[in-house]
């Protein structure tokens, strides 16, 4: 008889490798906008997996897609609906941002007025305004919040099918007041990757209830504070260096986000997908990274101001609606032989 065998359509996946039982198969979908970068990832993922001596196949496949395109996104979901049966796991995890530098006059005042809100919430990001995508779309809107949102909507059949997770990543950083009802698309604002993720938190109450009915369960997560990407164009050595040191020192001062490596940040995602139990586990907050100044990691739930909630539900449901208009007779090939 055939090993189980889950898919998963994700982008942080070493953990989820880990969290399976040994003799499972595992497919994972590689993500990216460039076949170059797919790769990398995968390289990256197999070369961990040999490291857990697993006794189930670990197997890849890649998927090229572009959340601020519209027409790559149903070019997505098309080729999924084409090559799989179903989908076990979606993880949203877009992270877009229209940076634009660091203030760091800013930086050096917040973080001496109060070093662990300078740290965990900092506002000396400089992000662009009014950044729109190719189809006219607030850029960081469409990619993290619609993109995604669009796509769940185009491959829903693969995750009834399977009792799918659908995990959405959110931010510590996301606060209410980063999010105004007269700029959903977040074009007016100069803290749009914020605004995304209050609107994740939104999406994530306005659905998690009608999905669970359709047998699909959904959470909503935040990785805490780790090091990533998408500042390193910013910052020098001493810069950098600098940096961790302020990780380590909020971390020490008592700030439970302050998880440093992208290893110990996937745990709340993990959690989400394979241990947290929606009969008994609360799905209206949100599960925090989080760890304890030696490093030792745990979750922490935070809850969700549900205001407004259904305001971004139907906005997003009649872009939907305006979208399948506009793509009805349109299909791309994202993988070409």
């Amino acid at each position: 008889m055939a090993p189980p065998r889950i898919t998963a359509l994700i982008t942080g996946t070493n953990r989820l490798i880990e969290s399976q039982p040994t003799d499972v198969r595992i497919t994972i979908i590689v993500t990216s906008r460039t076949l170059p970068r797919a790769r990398e990832v995968i390289d990256s993922i197999a070369d961990f997996a040999k490291t857990t001596k697993r006794e189930g196949i670990v197997d890849f496949d890649y998927l090229l897609v572009d959340f601020t395109d519209m027409i790559s996104i149903l070019s997505a979901s098309y080729e999924l609906n084409k090559r799989y049966a179903q989908l076990d796991y979606l993880f949203a995890n877009s992270a877009q941002g229209v940076y634009d530098g660091i203030d760091w006059f800013g930086a050096v005042k917040e973080i001496c007025a109060n070093p662990i809100a300078g740290v965990t919430d900092p506002h000396y990001k400089i992000q662009r305004i009014g950044v729109k995508s190719k189809d006219n779309l607030g850029l960081v809107f469409q990619c993290n919040v619609f993109g995604p949102y669009y796509l769940i909507h185009k491959i829903k059949p693969l995750l009834k099918k399977a009792k799918a997770r659908i995990i959405w990543v959110s931010s510590i950083m996301s606060d209410p007041k980063y999010l105004s009802f007269d700029d959903l698309q977040l074009l007016k604002t100069d803290s749009s990757y914020e605004g995304s993720k209050r609107s994740i938190d939104l999406l994530h109450i306005a659905t998690y209830k009608k999905l669970k009915d359709e047998g699909i369960i959904q959470y909503v997560i935040q990785p805490g504070i780790f090091t990533s990407l998408s500042f390193y164009k910013f910052l020098n050595v001493f810069t950098y260096y600098g940096m961790l040191f302020l990780f380590y020192m909020t971390r020490f001062l008592g700030s439970p986000w302050m998880c440093i490596s992208g290893y110990s940040a996937a745990n709340a995602p993990i959690y989400a997908a394979v241990l947290a139990n929606p009969n008994f586990e609360k799905q209206d907050v949100k599960y925090g990274s989080a760890c304890y100044k030696d490093g030792a990691e745990y979750i922490k739930q935070q809850e969700i101001d549900p205001t407004g909630a259904s305001d971004v539900l139907k906005y997003l449901d009649g872009l939907t609606e305006e979208w399948d208009e506009k793509l009805k007779d349109q299909i791309t090939i994202s993988r070409k032989p």
